[in-house]
């Protein structure tokens, strides 16, 4: 027994010095223990892809449940971009998509060259590279739309990848009349690989700053949800939501001491030569002709033809333009409102709106448009807010606050930073409630799993303000395209928006929430894409929103 008692003894020992080894060595690797939040919340590290380029085990996810874990996974994998075939150390341009010499045909359609209200034409690409030759592979990304100028007509077609350099447009015929197919290259699926490349390697190449300050001292440094650990760092982790956010620490000063938030810079790591994917008038948002006609009379409905066509399908448009006022397929008839009628509407109303500068363009329409509403001067940033708007004679109230980080705006005091599900949770909500949300242009740079998780946070908080308080109204905003320059394009590009606007519809489906299909809206219109959209484009999404707080009567 006494040696057996020496032999525990002597391990004993061995064990809690085995212990305190690892617990030093994880702490100097994290530098952060002093700075954690002072709750019981687990934070968990990025898992390591396969893939040999990946390089961000410094972002940090917070755990999920296992349903949401599925969702995520899900997700992920019906946003994937079909992989560009293995390509040398340096690729030339020449054997990159080129919208110069490639092309698109009108199909003959079912009715032999003649087509119907009602009907679908259906338009094949073919992609070819700076050679002629055609393109073998796929993963370009491509954007179509069929428009009338004279009519003020225009809908977004649905493109299929079939995955060997050629491509199917289908348009849903819905005016009678001129059509004018337009399809357009975004990017080569070359440039898309490069995109996918820096967010893989390079999640944190939009970067942050905070001021921290305590009386005569002040110090700056560095934020972001993905951060190196080159040094000790301020865990600022919210501690309702779970979202990570983190700053280096002050060399003088306690993490306490954070005063504010601003959009630090971008670093533009490109390899050698691939800025040459990203060249506008030559291989970025370029228009591909038309081999053969470009364009098709409609015909009027046919007499006994079925009602039930693509425009009413999963897959089909979700609205269309027709005389400039967007005109939705589903979920409700859009009235036009004018002044009087957008203050009869609102009347008795709060309407608090939540996210990123294309939401805020809705709150200035409408302290703008209602000569009764006044914005009361809250001091805030130009950018951020938040801001808050009152018509008390007709008992109205708009208030508009920034989403919480990653955000691109300038200084915004870090008390003001403010994450929507915190702000719903503190909503009584209601009938004479409307909640309207867009979310998506700041998190372009970052790992679709950072983007998908503050979005089940999100909706996790809306089912909650639902379930209390039923007549609540929630309406989201989706992304939208935009004019790319290279820095656009590899902070902000189309592409990323893409899969963020669908992860976006996946999160959200099935839920008694309503979408302003903010993509087709902007890409059904002939005025150019820009990320904040032109105010014809915003007159028609406000009356979208009011249609929906204010429906059309039956009968």
């Amino acid at each position: 027994m006494k040696v057996l008692s020496c032999i525990r003894r002597k391990f004993g020992a061995i064990f809690l010095f085995l212990s305190v080894f690892v617990l030093v060595l994880v702490l100097r690797n994290m530098d952060v223990l002093e700075f954690l939040p002072k709750v019981n919340f687990t934070i968990i590290a990025s898992r390591v892809s396969s893939h040999p380029d990946m390089s961000r085990s410094f972002c940090t996810f917070y755990p999920l449940s296992p349903q949401d874990a599925l969702e995520e996974r899900l997700i992920l994998d019906s946003t994937a971009w079909p992989e560009t075939p293995l390509l040398p150390a340096v690729i030339s341009l020449e054997q990159t998509s080129d919208p110069a010499h490639s092309s698109f045909t009108i199909l003959p359609g079912r009715r032999g060259g003649q087509w119907h209200v009602g009907d679908q034409l259906e338009v094949m690409i073919q992609t070819s590279d700076f050679q002629g030759r055609p393109k073998k592979s796929g993963g370009d990304f491509l954007l179509a739309r069929l428009h009338n100028r004279k009519l003020e007509a225009g809908v977004a077609g649905q493109v299929v990848d079939l995955l060997n350099g050629s491509y199917s447009a289908v348009f849903s015929l819905l005016w009678e009349g001129d059509a004018q197919v337009e399809v357009t290259l975004v990017h080569p699926s070359e440039a898309i690989s490069v995109l996918d490349r820096l967010t893989r390697e390079q999640p944190d190449r939009i970067y942050f700053k905070s001021l921290f300050r305590s009386g005569s001292l002040s110090e700056t440094t560095v934020c972001n949800v993905c951060l190196r650990p080159t040094q000790p760092l301020c865990n600022h982790t919210d501690l309702r939501t779970g979202e990570p956010w983190f700053c280096y620490k002050p060399k003088n000063l306690s993490c306490d001491a954070r005063i504010n938030h601003v959009k630090g810079g971008y670093l533009q790591n490109l390899k050698a030569k691939e800025e040459k994917f990203f060249q506008s008038g030559v291989n970025m948002k370029v228009s591909i002709r038309a081999s053969g006609p470009s364009n098709v009379l409609v015909l009027p409905k046919e007499r006994g033809q079925l009602k039930g066509n693509s425009s009413t399908a999963a897959s089909g448009p979700s609205g269309y333009y027709y005389q400039g006022l967007w005109r939705a397929l589903s979920g409700t008839t859009v009235r036009q409102f004018n002044t009087s009628a957008i203050t009869e509407c609102l009347k008795g109303k709060a309407v608090h709106l939540y996210g990123d500068s294309t939401v805020r363009q809705w709150f200035e329409f409408l302290n703008a448009a209602l000569p009764g509403l006044k914005q009361f001067d809250l001091h805030s940033p130009n950018q951020g807010g938040p801001f808050l708007a009152l018509d008390y004679a007709n008992n109205i109230l708009v208030t508009f606050r920034c989403h919480g980080p990653p955000l691109r705006f300038g200084n915004i005091p870090a008390r003001e930073l403010r994450y929507i599900a915190n702000e719903l949770d503190d909503l009584v909500g209601g009938p004479n409630t409307v909640i309207v949300f867009g979310i998506w242009a700041h998190f372009s740079t970052f790992p679709m799993e950072i983007y998908i998780r503050r979005l089940q946070s999100i909706r996790r908080a809306v089912v909650r303000l639902l379930d209390r308080a039923p007549g609540t109204l929630v309406v989201i905003r989706t992304g939208n395209p935009k004019a790319l320059t290279l820095y656009e394009t590899i902070t902000n590009s189309d592409w990323y928006s893409l899969q963020r606007d669908e992860a976006l519809r996946a999160v959200f489906k099935g839920l008694n929430v309503h979408l302003i299909d903010a993509w087709e809206m902007s890409l059904a219109h002939h005025l150019p894409h820009n990320l904040h959209p032109q105010p014809p484009i915003i007159k028609n999404m406000i009356n979208h929103i009011l249609s929906y707080i204010c429906p059309q009567k039956a009968g």
